[in-house]
């Protein structure tokens, strides 16, 4: 395999893709418990990755001395959905197929935010994995240190075809 290839294969693998925190809808492995396939509610397994992301999270902002982020249900329903649609629908965007962004998927799931940021990412096999790839990059990394989120949703979907799928919904 080329050195242009191996570099395509790995930048495939390793997609990462976050927003800034905004008011309107423009966008500035291994598998626990085998996943649910469902987008009613994650797995045991996966609702522990979240759960795994969410303290780690909070470790970063810890460090950064910004005070910690607090679980929301509602985004986290918001977040798993969005991560369910685009293994389901075969899309990796803050926006899905029907033209619906982070800010109108947290309204439908009857969350009331005054600004919000979004953060997905595909294939890293682990919350560890996924958070080192977040915090390397400048704007997911903002995202998970803005002092101005209050509440977090996190959805994992795992698959054994080409996910995890991760969203995290960042919510003021």
């Amino acid at each position: 395999m080329s050195r242009l290839s191996t570099s395509l294969a790995l930048l495939t693998f390793l997609i990462v893709c976050g927003c800034g925190a905004g008011g309107g809808d423009d966008l500035k492995a291994a598998v626990p418990d085998g996943g649910t396939g469902t987008s009613e509610s994650m797995s045991p397994g996966e609702l522990a990755w979240a759960q795994e992301v969410l303290d780690l999270v909070n470790q970063e902002r810890a460090q950064a001395q910004v005070p910690p982020i607090e679980w929301h249900d509602l985004a986290t329903d918001a977040a798993f959905g969005h991560s369910v649609d685009m293994r389901e629908r075969g899309f990796f965007d803050h926006t899905n197929p029907d033209g619906d962004g982070p800010g109108t998927r947290l309204r439908n799931a009857g969350v009331n935010w005054s600004s919000y940021g979004e953060n997905i990412a595909l294939g890293q096999h682990d919350p560890i994995e996924v958070m080192q790839a977040w915090m390397n990059s400048d704007g997911h990394r903002r995202n998970i240190l803005d002092p101005d989120f209050t509440h977090l949703g996190i959805g994992v979907h795992t698959s054994y075809e080409g996910g995890p799928w991760w969203t995290q919904n960042f919510i003021r």
